[in-house]
């Protein structure tokens, strides 16, 4: 029986399974011998992060508590499956918060938001939500607190993402976006012993470097940020790719096409020595001739990915012959981050539960 269907015993609807929890601590997959000398060497971690997991499970929880609809500016997270099921559940999802309904329920999506946008929320008398994820909020208290210092401040990552937008809006006559080293020589900036550098959370690390590499040949006082902006879950797909591409025939990475760490994941494999790379949404769009010849197939996805949609790609590469399973893991996340605080405190005066259970299997509904 699937979520969406009636229960057999109370004949009431199925509450929905919820896509968060499952995701971001997914049980582990059984090793299993091959055939024909075919295989795949599945990614661990993968999947979801914890930044992710606490933005889908506010939206649920939002859902649960306050009814549909909940508005939701942007994509909650860029995956399609995610943005789709929770839009079958009641989520209504708007570009601007101008497009939100005078005093309605409004939640910020996992990349962040800018301070105009909590103002217009504000000016529309609409209950936030803010689902930031908190290792984007901490680039955005460094931007202030350098803008501050009279710093110029170079932002590492891709102009129209949403979270570039939410960053370069704390201080936009301070930040200067640059895309990759290839921006590095159009740099201007005021005093060269004033200048840090900041980054979008889910880029390529060894972009990131070789782009820092051109700015301090250029800037030598370059300061580095307090710590990593580069997110953990970002920095460790992409070194569980790396141990694997080599091996590889061909790597899929499980992701959307806006999912800007998916579709670094595709171009580490590349650059690590895979043979081929492909990003998938979903199993349906693997194409068998990618296979032809292969042995080896590497599987991984984006931090945005729930683990329903890699299962099903390992059930289609079982299809296709590929039926032996390797776990190759490089690290251990055990990260979880608290529900927005607002949101936790409206739960708790309902008697709802505030933290979802780690293990609640995620299902297509």
């Amino acid at each position: 029986m699937t979520s969406t269907q009636a229960n057999e015993t109370t004949g009431t609807a199925a509450a929905p399974v919820s896509l968060a929890g499952a995701s971001a601590f997914p049980d582990a997959v059984e090793s299993t011998p091959s055939r024909d000398g075919k295989r795949i060497l599945l990614a661990a971690p993968r999947g979801y992060c914890a930044g992710v997991d606490r933005a889908v499970d506010a939206v649920e929880k939002a859902l649960e508590l306050y009814g549909a609809p909940v508005y939701v500016r942007k994509e909650i997270v860029h995956n399609k499956f995610v943005v789709e099921t929770l839009s079958k559940r009641g989520a209504i999802f708007v570009s601007e918060a101008d497009e939100v309904p005078e005093g309605a329920r409004v939640v910020f999506s996992a990349h962040g938001v800018s301070p105009a946008v909590h103002a217009q929320a504000a000016a529309r008398n609409l209950a936030t939500i803010d689902a930031t994820c908190p290792l984007v909020t901490k680039v955005h208290k460094e931007a202030v607190r350098f803008a501050g210092d009279e710093y110029d401040i170079l932002l590492i990552g891709h102009d129209g993402h949403e979270e570039v937008e939410g960053t370069h809006g704390e201080a936009p006559d301070h930040i200067q976006v640059v895309n990759g080293p290839h921006e590095v020589d159009k740099v201007e900036v005021r005093d060269p012993d004033k200048v840090i550098w900041l980054s979008q959370t889910t880029l390529s690390v060894d972009e990131t470097m070789q782009t820092v590499r051109r700015l301090r040949e250029r800037f030598p006082n370059l300061q580095d940020p307090p710590s990593d902006d580069i997110c953990y879950a970002t920095q460790n797909r992409q070194v569980a790719v790396k141990e694997f591409a080599p091996d590889s025939d061909v790597v899929i990475v499980v992701g959307s096409a806006n999912s800007s760490n998916s579709v670094r994941l595709v171009e580490v494999a590349l650059d690590a020595g895979a043979g081929a790379s492909y990003r998938v949404d979903t199993s349906d769009e693997i194409d068998p001739a990618w296979l032809e010849g292969a042995t080896t197939v590497g599987l991984t996805s984006g931090a945005s990915v729930p683990e329903i949609l890699v299962r099903e790609v390992i059930d289609r590469l079982k299809e296709l012959g590929f039926t032996g399973v390797e776990e190759v893991r490089t690290a251990t996340e055990d990260i979880l981050f608290s529900l927005p605080k607002n949101l936790r405190a409206d739960l708790k005066a309902a008697g709802q539960q505030v933290d979802h259970p780690r293990r609640q299997r995620a299902a297509r509904a």
